[in-house]
């Protein structure tokens, strides 16, 4: 399998394209004099985003309630669709390690925000193909912690969210299972 390193990271950020609703996610990160851009689903950064703080939890790290978030950096061409990502912590180098992986090449391109709750278990459990490539991100305490705050800003500035029942709301309002008992089957 090959895999290349950007250690360390200069930067990293989520971007977002399209109009909520649409939109398509991108990891985005810069390194060793290069920027990588990699295609991923709404939902495989909100489960990254829920296992960082479980981590930055457990390494002492306080949230990013009070950090500064960094720019986002503006994708590129993606390299790929991210499969799986992997999320570490090398106690020696105090450093988090991101893996990402590239789908399986049957694999569905361009997942929007609307497809969430669909490719919801694939976020931490997607296929993977054995020679396909990965990236090792290594970030600092620093990096992880403005990285969560500017996730975290990309993935609220989507849809609301209908405060009865939970779903995101479009512009017309959606089919609230709260007040008709029942939602619509596609």
């Amino acid at each position: 399998m090959a895999i290349f390193e950007l250690d360390p990271v200069d930067r990293i950020a989520v971007a977002a394209i399209g109009q909520p609703g649409q939109r398509q996610f991108f990891l985005v990160a810069s390194g060793r004099g290069r920027q990588l851009t990699l295609t991923c689903e709404k939902s495989q950064i909100q489960a990254l985003l829920v296992r960082l703080n479980q981590m930055m939890a457990s390494q002492g790290i306080p949230a990013a309630e009070n950090a500064r978030a960094t720019s986002g950096l503006v994708p590129g061409e993606p390299e790929w669709q991210v499969g799986e990502m992997g999320l570490g912590y090398h106690e020696a180098r105090r450093m988090f390690v991101l893996v990402a992986s590239q789908a399986a090449a049957g694999r569905a391109q361009g997942a929007s925000d609307s497809d969430e709750v669909e490719s919801a278990g694939r976020a931490q459990g997607a296929t993977h193909d054995d020679d396909a490539p990965s990236v090792r991100f290594w970030l600092s305490h620093d990096q992880v912690v403005a990285f969560s705050k500017q996730a975290e800003t990309v993935l609220t500035a989507g849809r609301p969210l209908c405060p009865r029942c939970g779903l995101p709301m479009d512009p017309a309002g959606h089919p609230c299972p709260v007040s008709n008992g029942a939602r619509p089957i596609f």
